[in-house]
């Protein structure tokens, strides 16, 4: 299914058909594996969003175990994996188990470190759902494991496989924006009636006990990885330095939160490795939805459609706008062929189960890493901090590979 029929903008400064051509091809390292008979055994853990990806369907991934704590997401998970070897938690499923290779961590955001340590420490692969931690020390911790262990770290970052954003990465690559001078990246996710979201418990918002989750306060700038993806994820870079501000107003998810947040909404100016800025927002408190970038080279910008907004235009420096069609990476060879079926957020989630399993056949690890999954959440961790300071520059510590 093509889940990529709309457009967006493009720029481009004489591409031409060869370079465009570079632009929808598929990106290295993110291809279906050669013919191969490896199995890789994978244990979920997480019925909510841990059910809406497609481990059964890829040939070389036999989903083996399933768990969560809660009897209605153990039984979504063993009705869509059709798996029957189900535990009550992942301290069981982790204990009795037998033969699994990796766990697909897709549990509360805050559990995620602790998960991941669990998994990896029992010599499992990890893939988890975002983000990979919650403060610098778990960023450090989780480094730590994976190169202590050696084993492979995946974070399921959406933005990454959004059908615009594998365009830009390639279009990245084979020179068409030249030197991306300037982005805007943004996830917008709007709580909706303010007056509900306090009376009405049958939500993400609360357990079924009344009692409420974990997204309920969050700071916004903690769940940066949606936004973020769109640069890490195109060009590589680093935030190296980041001023954010934030907004709030009296509400019992402003005042009565774990997290002390005073913010629905975060907004950061960010300086990468390179010297080039990064606008990144996260808001809670919109009218508006969903993840949108925009990317500025001196030779060329992108400017993702964002719902008809946008008209849908080709840019490039010193002539007309053309209209251009981001093309679709279904039919490319990154998915196996049993793989190709409509997935959450853009498309994405066949992406995510497909790398994260070809790199374990490949034995190589994953294109998002550890230091790119750091990378994409810790300038968010020290931003939130910079909104509490009134928008003081903090530096960001970079978490990547130790020489």
């Amino acid at each position: 299914m093509n889940v990529s029929s709309r457009r967006e903008f493009i720029g481009a400064a004489a591409l031409g058909s060869a370079g465009l051509a570079a632009a929808a091809a598929m990106p290295p390292g993110a291809v279906a594996p050669a013919d191969s008979s490896k199995k890789i055994r994978i244990g979920i853990v997480g019925g909510g969003f841990g059910a809406t990806f497609q481990w059964h369907l890829h040939p070389n991934c036999e989903v083996a175990a399933v768990t969560d704590l809660r009897a209605d997401r153990r039984r979504r998970l063993r009705d869509t994996y059709r798996c029957d070897t189900f535990f009550d938690s992942l301290e069981q499923m982790l204990e009795r188990a037998s033969g699994l290779d990796a766990v697909a961590v897709f549990t509360g955001a805050t559990d995620h470190y602790r998960h991941v340590e669990m998994c990896m420490n029992r010599g499992l692969h990890v893939i988890s759902a975002v983000p990979a931690c919650f403060s610098l020390e778990e960023a450090g911790k989780l480094k730590e494991l994976k190169e202590r262990t050696g084993l492979r770290y995946m974070m399921a970052e959406t933005s990454y496989y959004r059908q615009a954003c594998i365009f830009a990465r390639n279009l990245y690559r084979a020179g068409g924006f030249g030197e991306v001078f300037y982005s805007e990246v943004e996830y917008y996710h709007d709580r909706g009636d303010l007056r509900k979201l306090v009376t009405n418990k049958a939500t993400r918002f609360f357990h079924p006990d009344g009692s409420r989750t974990w997204r309920w306060g969050l700071a916004p700038l903690h769940y940066p990885t949606h936004s973020l993806g769109f640069v890490v994820g195109v060009t590589g870079e680093r935030i190296r330095s980041v001023s954010a501000l934030g907004w709030g107003s009296s509400h019992p998810w402003i005042d009565e939160n774990v997290y002390d947040n005073p913010h629905w909404n975060q907004s950061a100016l960010m300086q990468t490795d390179k010297g080039h800025m990064v606008r990144c927002n996260v808001f809670w408190l919109t009218a508006d939805e969903g993840e949108r970038a925009q990317w500025f080279g001196d030779k060329g910008s992108l400017y993702m459609a964002k719902d008809g907004l946008h008209p849908d235009k080709q840019r490039q420096r010193m002539h007309e706008a053309e209209e251009l069609k981001v093309p679709s990476y279904w039919d490319s060879g990154m998915l196996p062929e049993p793989m190709r079926v409509s997935s959450g957020h853009g498309g994405s989630h066949a992406f995510l189960t497909a790398e994260f399993i070809n790199a374990l056949v490949e034995d190589r690890e994953p294109v998002i890493d550890v230091y790119e999954s750091l990378a994409m959440n810790v300038p968010g961790i020290v931003g939130h901090q910079s909104a509490l300071n009134d928008g003081e520059q903090m530096k960001v510590p970079v978490f990547d590979k130790s020489a």
